[in-house]
């Protein structure tokens, strides 16, 4: 059986330790005085992505040739991934307490806090002023920072938020509650894959279409659920707007160039009556994407903390969750 968990644990003994990594990520985050002894493990995972992309991914190759290397380097990092992740549970399994190990092992691949910290250290920056801003948005989207305006800033750090908040929290628990500690590791390893070579550059074209296709059927799941843990928390929050947040997934989610992304932004957009996405500039490309959304299209620092305020009660929602089905 792929989760060695279910048969000493049971279904409640998963949920106790998906509810054990969410604490502990929300709580401490990453542990960086540990990646000092041992790499992070979505950072080793890098690093052997990008060994396999600088000596497969040949432009001297035909298109043909460099996509069947890219589907094999994709399953070499998943499979390894599994297999490292396979043992260390089964290892766990006899150790007393070893429930606990796996939850620290979990959190480590969980981005809750550390998202927040980074959408927080935006509204920060730009409270300081638009440079400060721009420097701090630079760390979590690939866009050019010289090129936002206040209104620009506020906007992609809001839609780095809802994405990741899908791609960060809520796809790796959800694979982890279906194949325990291997599947979250299989989740990562596609994940780091997409974001590394899942481009649609000429570069990756090719090399990378396996991974980007991988990556978007993974999350086609989770990105449904996180926008709708997004409206749920609107209907608590006071001035956000559940309904407005379901109804602008049902009718904009489609709108946004990626499958899944845009459900999440759409419903942080109808729940704080903002509009995202829409045309902005990246590194050698101009998108005119048209925009999420039917709210106000200038935004600033207030509104990412109170995309930051839904953030927390989503967050708060998916624990309670977590918890109920654990007492029921």
């Amino acid at each position: 059986m792929l989760n060695p968990w279910l048969p000493a644990y049971g279904g409640v003994g998963m949920l106790l330790v998906l509810l054990a990594a969410l604490a502990i990520d929300a709580a401490i985050g990453d542990p960086r005085w540990l990646y000092r002894f041992a790499p992070h493990p979505v950072a080793a995972l890098g690093r052997l992505i990008a060994v396999l992309d600088d000596r497969w991914n040949r432009p001297a190759l035909t298109a043909a040739t460099r996509t069947w290397l890219g589907v094999l380097a994709a399953g070499l990092v998943i499979v390894l991934a599994v297999a490292i992740a396979w043992g260390l549970a089964l290892a766990l399994r006899a150790v007393p307490f070893g429930w606990i190990g796996e939850a620290i092992l979990a959190s480590t691949l969980l981005s809750y806090r550390g998202l927040r910290d980074h959408v927080r250290a935006v509204a920060v920056g730009l409270d300081a002023g638009l440079e400060q801003g721009r420097a701090a948005v630079a760390h979590i989207v690939g866009r050019e920072p010289a090129r936002l305006d206040v209104a620009g800033v506020s906007r992609a750090a809001m839609e780095s938020l809802a994405e990741n908040f899908s791609d960060g929290t809520v796809a790796p628990l959800f694979w982890f509650a279906c194949f325990g500690l291997p599947g979250l590791a299989a989740y990562k390893a596609i994940n780091t894959l997409d974001s590394m070579i899942g481009h649609r550059n000429p570069r990756h074209a090719a090399f990378g279409r396996f991974a980007a296709r991988l990556d978007d059927a993974v999350n086609w799941p989770p990105a449904r659920l996180s926008g709708l843990l997004f409206a749920l928390a609107a209907f608590v929050l006071p001035g956000a707007r559940g309904g407005a947040a379901l109804r602008c997934m049902a009718r904009d989610a489609a709108k946004h160039r990626s499958p899944n992304a845009g459900w999440p932004e759409a419903a942080l957009a109808g729940a704080l009556g903002v509009a995202l996405a829409g045309p902005r500039s990246y590194p050698g490309e101009e998108v005119t994407d048209p925009w999420v959304g039917d709210g106000r299209r200038e935004s600033d620092a207030s509104d990412i903390r109170r995309a930051l305020a839904l953030y927390r009660a989503a967050g708060a929602i998916l624990a309670a969750g977590l918890l109920a089905a654990v007492l029921i």
